[in-house]
């Protein structure tokens, strides 16, 4: 794949992001409207429950530090990692959030690499604090235990409700685990892995989007959708943030078992996609092919295909999954980013929630930030996150 391909979305990631930090005041983008205009929020926005519904709050707010943290790896000017500090003190009241599991995202995307890159003691504590809050949701059933997605654990619809979601907050438990030493971090991550796999993952390698279980017998009630076609339906996104999950605790634990299951997840994604290297937004949305694409699945699943081919024990089945991999990437870079002055997010024809008529056809920050991810795993290799090692089957 062309590196001078990589380099200029690179480019164009620094050059935007940078430009639209100043016009942010202390809030945060998370899509853009049909304008191509970031539409904002605070960090301090939480999650949970209304009488009419769920409410998902700011769990953006960590990828822009993170976006302005690959900004100062691809220039090496100060000026990106100055503002990448600046922001993180203002996500950093959310590491003690108690109403979502989406403080793994918040955090893993931004304070983890940012102590990676410039080693402050603070930025690691409060990556493990948010990290302590996320094992807080663990609930223990005679099945085993999972992490509750949503909303106070007081409450009984959130302690009972799981999302696919949360295999992609994990890593921050396993970066946890290593940081302090504590299997315990570990052991949260991988029990809940253990519980999606049996509860979500369908006999086909799809998922459902979110599972509600029966407590504390830990039975699956129901499979269901918040942001899919139907209950039934495979949501690309899921699918993805699966893929990237079982990539990433095959990777912490050494479980064989874990990648192989991260690779049918990822063939399973392949085959619905067909010759297409960005999926439709639902894969079994009726109204293909008049309906949208989701560039954003398509960044996830290029960035955790980058580290299944790192950690595959087969060197030439890991060479096929980089090819694809990088087919993707070039997808994303010829065709998908967003060039033009008045389009303000990187990736276009993202789609964060059709059902909810939210973000369907623009730029969806997770997205921009999962592409920046897999750009850097590919030309700036160990800097904003470290190298996986191949796996050795015994």
């Amino acid at each position: 794949m062309p590196n001078e391909l990589l380099t200029k979305a690179l480019d164009l990631i620094s050059t935007k992001t940078v430009e639209d930090d100043s016009r942010l005041g202390t809030s945060f983008p998370y899509i853009t409207d049909p304008d191509g205009r970031w539409l904002t929020m605070r960090a301090s926005v939480s999650a949970g429950y209304t009488p009419s519904g769920w409410t998902h709050g700011n769990w953006f707010c960590g990828f822009w530090v993170g976006l302005l943290l690959v900004g100062y790896l691809h220039t090496n000017e100060q000026r990106f990692l100055d503002l990448a500090i600046e922001r993180m003190r203002l996500v950093a009241p959310r590491a003690t959030d108690p109403n979502t599991h989406d403080i793994g995202f918040i955090f893993w995307s931004s304070a983890v690499p940012a102590h990676r890159i410039c080693g402050e003691k603070w930025i690691a504590d409060l990556a493990l604090v948010a990290a302590d809050h996320l094992r807080r949701r663990l609930v223990p059933t005679h099945r085993g235990a999972y992490i509750a997605a949503w909303g106070p654990l007081d409450d009984p619809r959130a302690r009972s409700s799981s999302a696919i979601d949360t295999m992609a907050n994990i890593p921050l438990l396993c970066w946890a685990a290593e940081q302090a030493k504590d299997g315990s971090f570990l052991y949260a991550a991988e029990a809940h892995a253990v519980m999606t796999r049996g509860s979500f993952v369908r006999d086909d390698y799809s998922t459902f989007h979110a599972v509600e279980y029966e407590l504390p017998c830990g039975a699956r009630r129901r499979g269901f959708t918040f942001q899919g076609w139907s209950d039934n339906s495979t949501w690309s996104r899921g699918q993805a943030w699966a893929i990237y999950g079982y990539v990433a605790i095959a990777r912490a634990t050494g479980v064989h078992a874990y990648l192989m299951l991260a690779e049918r997840l990822a063939d399973r994604y392949l085959q619905r996609m067909g010759n297409d290297l960005v999926p439709w937004w639902d894969f079994d949305d009726p109204a293909i092919p008049s309906t949208p694409r989701d560039s954003s699945a398509a960044a996830i699943v290029s960035s955790a295909l980058l580290d299944l081919a790192a950690l595959h024990p087969d060197p030439a089945a890991g060479g096929v999954w980089l090819r694809r991999a990088y087919a993707m990437l070039e997808c994303l870079c010829r065709d998908y980013l967003a060039r033009g002055e008045k389009h303000r997010g990187i990736l276009k024809h993202g789609c964060y929630s059709k059902p909810h008529n939210e973000g369907i056809d623009s730029a969806v920050l997770f997205g921009d930030f999962y592409f920046s991810e897999a750009l850097c795993k590919s030309v700036l290799l160990g800097r904003l996150r470290d190298v996986p090692v191949r796996m050795v089957v015994t």
